[in-house]
């Protein structure tokens, strides 16, 4: 084999042993970060919508259990007429008394709502039930859904009792309720005052639900609303007057 035939073949074989230059190195670099930044991006995209879809149905989930709660206890509420004969004695009065707030309207009365658990308690089915707006101390600016249930009926309805969050950050909780005399909806309700609605529950009450669906900063927060609306019958709209003498 001639000498330029021997020189032919190193170089040929230098050039298959030659490495990559910077210039090539540094395309490569950059081509598998953007291929990195892309994918990333993708999975990222992926958990922020499954996050969002978890909590819209948890938000939802949340305001049925409400609702749902908010209509059985409605539909068992009752006012009494029946008093003892001397009336210094009577220290309990049954009411159905509803205001307008904002974002929340509040609700008090007197129901057969109560789930008497413990074998030996001195309890009946009988309540007073409360349902309002009020701040929640850890987030600043949102509000929460309360129920006020007091296992004792006394002379201040809208008083005393456990309070427990039945729905938190919403934006409005609205009752209207239907007066059978004039056929109209109105916006409160007083059992307890003569230039209210005495001695009479409305025909019906409709409720209006609206929660947060996303959240109030942050990834989410141009999320729909979750709205929630139903109208609950009262089966009791005249006060209870049987066995009285």
């Amino acid at each position: 084999m001639t000498t330029p035939t021997l020189s032919r073949l190193s170089r040929a074989t230098r050039a298959r042993l030659r490495g990559f230059t910077l210039v090539e190195l540094l395309v490569a670099i950059s081509i598998l970060a953007m291929i990195s930044v892309l994918i990333y991006s993708t999975f990222a995209s992926m958990k922020r919508s499954r996050e969002g879809l978890e909590r819209v149905n948890d938000r939802y989930r949340e305001g049925r259990l409400a609702m749902a709660r908010i209509t059985r206890e409605l539909s068992s509420a009752f006012i009494s007429l029946h008093t003892p004969i001397d009336q210094a004695l009577a220290p309990n009065r049954t009411a159905f008394k509803g205001t307008t707030g904002t974002p929340a309207d509040r609700v008090d009365f007197t129901a057969f709502a109560h789930l008497r658990i413990d074998r030996n308690s001195h309890e009946s089915d009988q309540a007073e039930v409360g349902y309002f707006g009020s701040s929640n101390p850890a987030k600043d600016g949102t509000t929460d859904l309360v129920r006020r249930l007091s296992t004792r009926i006394d002379g201040e309805p809208d008083r005393g009792g456990r309070i427990d969050v039945l729905a938190t950050d919403i934006d409005l909780f609205d009752l209207q309720y239907l007066d059978p005399l004039t056929g109209q909806w109105v916006e409160t309700w007083d059992t307890t005052q003569a230039i209210g609605q005495k001695d009479r529950l409305p025909l019906q009450i409709r409720v209006i639900l609206v929660m947060n669906g996303g959240r109030r900063s942050g990834a989410g927060r141009g999320m729909q609303p979750v709205r929630f609306t139903m109208k609950v019958a009262m089966p009791m709209q005249r006060p209870l007057t049987f066995a009285t003498q």
